[in-house]
């Protein structure tokens, strides 16, 4: 194998064009390993291990594009490839490549009419940027995390007094006027605005009401801290306040992982000029005191049910053949096979089948569990679901969402024990994902199912997203899983198989 790194001393690139550059080099035939990435000491260390070495003096801000070919030829693509994304821009009109744009106010400049800023920088600097964004009369998607929960207050108490969104901190998904930032799905325009503090939680319910002939108008994502006591959901209260004086949006669909109680009571006690479904996931405190119009639930599958009641449209079947499906992959399981396993891209969905599937199987031990007793490591025999999506897991390569790769190597080791009953994936598709996840997780997948477990891999997305939604579910019942209409009917197949129970699949998941 040829080993290639190239140092572009002070070439700071936010993580979003990184990812781009990686992917797109890692999807070239004779690429074995291909990495850019910013300079730091744990990025070093990372490549170091995978053989890579002569860095000479570097610093944060230099920019590594690190290569392990078959070739030098092909080394030479993936290298121009790669800096092509990383510093050039298509102009449209004549295909002429230009120089990027290195600063905010320069993009300001060059962007006349621009309205929203996505910020991508380290946390340290994230604040800074979301403030001159804010002066110069931007929403903002603030993309990074490691924001100080300080910041993040007085940048919202800003945005809130400016009557901008500051959307974020660790903002991944938004959808602002058919236009998806960040990780988002294509779908068509209807009649309800989403309200988010849960990225992949914000995706399911968007791609079920497409799905569904439902259309969304806006998604306004908030940052998973915006409803802790602390921030207190000042975000919250805006993204509301601006649905509400939206005259195409008919319903507010309001998304997060269990909020703090105190704040959730607030924010839906009020009196509200148009039905708001809360769909909080593992919600176990219930709320008294919600103002009319209000609705809450606890998984994304009922939020999006119940929306559409709420507007008259018609829910279709969400069952389809997998009952069947379920009931005869439980007639070939060896009685031995009784665990559950979970290994998500999306930390959403990993949280909402958690939350379905422990009433039923009992506890499931995590890397973000539901109880504090349920963290890893998981006693002998123990159920497991894992959130690749964190930090621990994306260290030195992206994120499962743009390279299944690490998922893969997980799926692997389920094919020798013999105590997995049901390997539980999300696919998530969209934009910002890999061009073809399920192409790639499917020979995976087909052997657990050969080594006499059963797969449950529910797809996330639209039928207008560029993967292409039933190619990729054909592609995995191909493979021999079983493909469920939500993410919450897999999480209750998962439970039926573990348990022998195919009456599960046909559950209310609020149950």
């Amino acid at each position: 194998m040829n080993h290639e790194i190239t140092v572009l001393k002070d070439s700071y690139k936010d993580s979003v064009r990184l990812l781009e550059a990686t992917r797109a080099i890692q999807a070239i035939d004779g690429v074995d390993y291909g990495w850019t990435v910013m300079a730091t000491t744990t990025n070093i260390d990372t490549l170091s291990g995978e053989g890579f070495e002569d860095f000479g003096e570097t610093t944060a801000n230099d920019l590594i594009i690190a290569l392990r070919t078959d070739d030098t030829d092909t080394a030479t693509v993936a290298r121009d490839t790669a800096k092509e994304i990383l510093f050039g821009a298509v102009n449209s009109s004549n295909d002429e490549i230009v120089e990027s744009i290195d600063s905010l106010h320069s993009a300001i400049d060059a962007l006349d009419g621009a309205n929203v800023a996505i910020i991508s920088v380290p946390g340290a600097y994230a604040a800074l940027e979301t403030q001159k964004a804010l002066t110069a009369g931007l929403d903002v998607l603030l993309f990074s995390d490691n924001v100080d929960v300080e910041q993040e207050i007085e940048l919202k108490r800003r945005a809130r007094s400016l009557g901008r969104l500051v959307m974020g901190p660790g903002a991944g998904t938004a959808m602002l006027a058919g236009t998806g930032l960040g990780f988002a799905n294509r779908v068509s325009p209807g009649p309800v605005g989403v309200v988010a503090a849960a990225g992949t939680g914000a995706q399911e319910v968007m791609s079920l009401l497409d799905r569904w002939g439902i259309g969304i108008t806006h998604v306004i994502g908030l940052g998973g801290r915006d409803l802790s006591i602390d921030v207190g959901g000042l975000m919250a209260v805006s993204a509301i306040e601006a649905l509400e004086a939206h005259e195409q949006t008919e319903a507010i669909l309001f998304v997060s992982k269990p909020p703090d109680p105190e704040v959730a009571q607030r924010l839906l006690g009020s009196a509200r000029s148009k039905p708001i479904i809360a769909a909080m996931i593992g919600l176990r405190e219930e709320l008294d005191g919600l103002a009319n119009g209000v609705v809450v639930c606890n998984t994304l599958e009922q939020g999006a049910v119940l929306t559409g009641e709420a507007l008259g449209r018609p829910i279709p079947d969400l069952l389809g053949d997998t009952p069947n499906e379920v009931a005869s992959k439980m007639m070939e399981l060896d009685q031995s096979r009784r665990r559950f396993v979970g290994l998500f891209s999306g930390g959403t969905l990993a949280y909402e089948a958690m939350t379905i599937a422990v009433p039923h199987i009992g506890p499931i031990y995590s890397n973000t569990p539901l109880e504090k007793d349920w963290a890893l490591p998981a006693p002998d025999g123990g159920h497991v679901c894992l959130d690749l999506g964190e930090e621990e897991y994306t260290v030195g390569r992206p994120h499962p969402m743009i390279d299944p790769e690490a998922r893969i190597d997980w799926m692997a080791k389920q094919v020798k024990d013999r105590s997995v009953a049901v390997v539980l994936i999300d696919v998530v598709i969209g934009d910002g994902a890999h061009p073809n996840p399920a192409g790639l997780l499917a020979p995976a997948a087909r052997e657990i199912v050969e080594s006499g477990a059963v797969v449950v891999a529910y797809v996330l997305g639209t039928h207008s997203d560029p993967q292409q939604f039933e190619v990729q579910r054909q592609t995995l019942r191909d493979a021999g899983c079983i493909v469920p209409e939500t993410a919450a009917r897999a999480a209750l197949a998962a439970s039926a198989l573990v348990n022998r129970d195919p009456a599960l699949v046909m559950s209310k998941v609020d149950e």
